[in-house]
């Protein structure tokens, strides 16, 4: 099978003049890079001395699964002439810290919000929620449950 590698680079871009000395002494600012795209500008989430205004991995991982979700649910929807008109996801995750003090994510919820022209099979659009998620690259990629409720309305 074809195998596809992805490029990031990372820079830290907090050392605000004593490096890590102190817990408190640096930012948690940094630059995320992929060639030919725009940078991002990432940070801890804010719980964690973080900025709120960047970016958080915890976020982000939350937006990948969503986004996949979505583009796999798009692509079956055209491929079934579905289609579709509007798309909202209102994903949300949930992550447990542990005693020794690092954490892991517990669940995501996505909760697509779908509009389907009104002479496209709004049962068939639900159900390719289902074959959606189990395409997801992102979902197949992560230890915890990731469920799906999706809601269809016809125009």
């Amino acid at each position: 099978m074809p195998q596809h590698d992805y490029h990031v680079q990372v820079t830290w871009t907090g050392n605000l003049g004593s490096g890590t000395r102190d817990y408190r002494a640096y930012s948690r600012d940094h630059d995320i890079e992929i060639a030919g795209k725009a940078t991002l500008q990432g940070s801890a989430d804010p719980a964690f001395l973080g900025d709120a205004g960047r970016h958080n991995p915890e976020d982000m991982l939350v937006a990948s699964l969503s986004a996949c979700h979505m583009l796999w649910y798009l692509h079956l929807c055209a491929e079934a002439r579905i289609v579709v008109e509007d798309y909202t996801d209102q994903a949300q995750g949930s992550m447990a810290l542990t005693s020794s003090g690092g954490g892991h994510f517990t669940q995501v919820t996505l909760r697509p919000r779908v509009t389907v022209s009104g002479d496209s099979d709004a049962r068939l659009a639900e159900r390719l929620h289902e074959r959606a998620h189990a395409l997801c690259f992102i979902a197949n990629s992560v230890n915890f449950p990731v469920t799906c409720e999706p809601s269809i309305v016809q125009s």
